[in-house]
């Protein structure tokens, strides 16, 4: 296992823009984190708005000077929007036609049908996963919750023991595979191999959305018994019109798996060829790159998904303009974010925690999921946690092997995911969406979420003993 090396930063590292000391630094970073949290929290700001004040507060409390501030700050957010704002923007467009077609039905429905019993959690889950993936996860919530209300008042079933494998499929995919705004980012700061990190967060999402959804699903359903609640089911925008027919569940499923595979195609490539002049991986290293394969998935279901279900022209374009403007809010809140997480770096704190370090006997892949747990905790988001947990370790993966380093993304991404609470605003949406109070929710989505955090966290040591 990879262990904390203090002389990684040693050579490379670029000089902090603030002489401060530890002490200070360490009270600067508490200061900042402390800052946004009351921000979202107390005052109601929007997180952009207090990740940014919160960014120059940090550089502030660090003694640095204001426009070097300033600089760390708009560097690193028009970087990380730069890296990950078009494929988030793709991202959307896929999963706005896959809702609007009728293929999210399709996929849901075909599932259903052939599950009942003790069966339908794990269809849950299974429906989940394969919608989670193009979709973000409020998103995903929205799609789904629908169905999870429907399937639990006809078929009698406990509204816990099919909502939480629903929301488990959701926020594993989430927190744990790209091309989801977090491990996106992590994937960036540190390095690591996209195909190389989807394949191991797979590996590590199946045993971990089995444990967090249908085996917790049978506790949480005796902890909390509520009925699926009236008035809850979304419903369609006047004058927005369904589809004409229901795109095939076979092409709906192969063009949302579509960028997956060619992601996937292209690290098996890597792993067997591993020759960079190779013409057979100059091609796949392009046709896997994120850009390229969400790029040819979204082309495709314009196709297989929009005019498979009737949609004119006119009809499509106005499907992919409705999918963009959602996602300004997320975009700003991710550069941000990576703002955020330049500021950290550049006043010294990742040379700080290195130093600090120096004796400890902590694995960097628990290392970088407790930093992740702890921004979460003060947050509540787990893309701010994914996003400046990554900026903190980042010097760590700089000898790492790829398949370490790809692993230190998914611990991060496991910690992001860790206990969320009041101050996550998707503890908010669980709890008005399934009709409970905030006891009942920290009972059963903040523990279900706890779980998905410390069984992806062994899963990856697990992993790393034999990679």
């Amino acid at each position: 296992m990879t262990r904390l090396s203090v002389e990684t930063l040693a050579a490379d590292a670029a000089e902090p823009i603030t002489s401060a000391g530890d002490a200070q630094l360490g009270a600067a970073v508490l200061g900042g984190i402390a800052l946004i949290v009351l921000l979202i929290t107390r005052f109601k700001l929007h997180a952009f708005l207090a990740l940014t004040i919160g960014s120059l507060a940090l550089g502030v409390f660090a003694g640095a000077p204001l426009d070097a501030t300033i600089a760390s700050f708009s560097g690193g957010l028009g970087s990380t929007v730069a890296g990950v704002g078009v494929l988030v923007a793709l991202g959307a467009i896929l999963g706005k036609l896959l809702a609007d077609s009728g293929g999210a039905d399709q996929i849901v429905d075909t599932i259903l049908a052939r599950a009942s019993g003790r069966a339908m959690p794990w269809a849950m889950v299974l429906i989940a996963s394969v919608i989670g993936l193009p979709l973000f996860f409020e998103v995903g919530i929205v799609l789904l919750i629908p169905v999870v209300l429907m399937v639990a008042k006809r078929g009698g079933y406990s509204l816990m023991r099919i909502g939480i494998p629903a929301l488990a499929g959701l926020s594993v995919m989430h927190g744990l595979i790209p091309p989801h705004p977090g491990p996106l980012v992590a994937i960036d700061a540190l390095g690591a191999d996209l195909g190389i990190t989807l394949a191991l967060g797979l590996l590590v999402a199946v045993p971990t959305v089995v444990i967090a959804g249908p085996l917790f699903s049978r506790y949480a359903a005796r902890w909390v018994d509520v009925q699926a609640p009236d008035g809850m089911m979304p419903q369609r925008t006047s004058g927005d019109e369904g589809p004409v027919k229901r795109p095939g569940f076979g092409v709906t499923v192969a063009t949302v798996l579509l960028p997956v595979a060619l992601m996937m195609v292209k690290a098996l490539v890597d792993i067997v060829v591993d020759d960079p002049e190779n013409p057979v991986q100059r091609v796949t290293d392009t046709v896997g790159s994120p850009l390229i394969a969400l790029l040819a998935a979204v082309l495709v279901a314009l196709f297989t998904l929009g005019r498979a279900a009737g949609f004119t022209k006119e009809r499509i374009s106005t499907t992919v303009e409705r999918s963009l403007a959602p996602i300004a809010g997320v975009l700003l809140i991710v550069g941000a974010g990576g703002g955020f997480k330049t500021t950290l770096i550049d006043i010294g704190v990742g040379r700080m925690i290195l130093d600090l370090s120096r004796d400890w006997a902590i694995p960097a892949l628990l290392l970088g999921w407790l930093i992740a747990v702890a921004i979460r905790l003060a947050t509540g988001s787990a893309t701010v946690a994914t996003i400046s947990a990554a900026g903190l370790v980042a010097p760590l993966a700089a000898d790492m092997p790829a398949s370490h380093a790809a692993l230190l993304v998914l611990a991060i991404g496991a910690g992001s995911l860790f206990f969320s609470h009041v101050n996550d605003a998707g503890f908010w949406l669980v709890k008005e969406y399934f009709g409970m109070d905030v006891g009942q929710t920290v009972k059963t989505w903040s523990v279900m979420e706890t779980i998905i955090s410390v069984v992806g966290i062994v899963c990856v040591l697990l992993l790393s003993l034999v990679l």
